[in-house]
């Protein structure tokens, strides 16, 4: 026999089994969808003990935000003195590459060519400029020093040419 048949012979569904009569659960559907006015909720009751609880787990993140943020704080400062580090390093890097330059005799001579056109016996040197003596032929009357043309200014200032 199978569960659909013990219903229909001993005349009970599996409501009335329970001690509930059959139509009850047909009734708190129709409650629950009807527009029955609902009680209102009661405020939720919390045992000391939930509150000692989280009062003590407040407590433990407050002790350790502090000593959280100081880590970090010292994990960025690590970080930006390994930067540092390795920018010295660098830097030291191409000084050493420098020394190594200067400690060449052809460099030395290069740059004593370049810098202070100094050069070996016998050779010639021809600097090329411009001579002042033929500025002031193409340009006309040479410019005053500074300080003279500050006093003009100041004396046209006191004095301004009357049209």
């Amino acid at each position: 026999m199978g569960v659909s048949q013990r219903r229909t012979l001993s005349g009970q569904g599996p409501a009335k089994r329970r001690g509930r009569p059959a139509g009850a659960a047909s009734r708190r559907a129709e409650l629950r969808r009807g527009a029955a006015p609902r009680k209102p909720r009661e405020p939720v009751k919390v045992s000391g003990r939930a509150v000692a609880v989280g009062a003590v787990l407040f407590a433990l993140v407050l002790a350790y935000a502090y000593p959280l943020r100081v880590y970090l704080a010292q994990q960025a400062e690590i970080a930006r003195l390994e930067a540092d580090q390795s920018a010295q390093r660098d830097h030291i890097k191409q000084l050493a590459d420098e020394v190594a330059r200067w400690n060449d005799d052809e460099y030395v001579k290069a740059q004593a060519r370049k810098r202070l056109l100094l050069v070996e016996v016998g050779e010639q040197v021809y600097v090329v400029g411009v001579d002042p003596a033929s500025a002031q032929e193409e340009g006309g009357a040479a410019s005053p020093p500074w300080y003279e043309q500050v006093w003009t200014s100041v004396q046209t200032a006191d004095d301004p040419p009357t049209p």
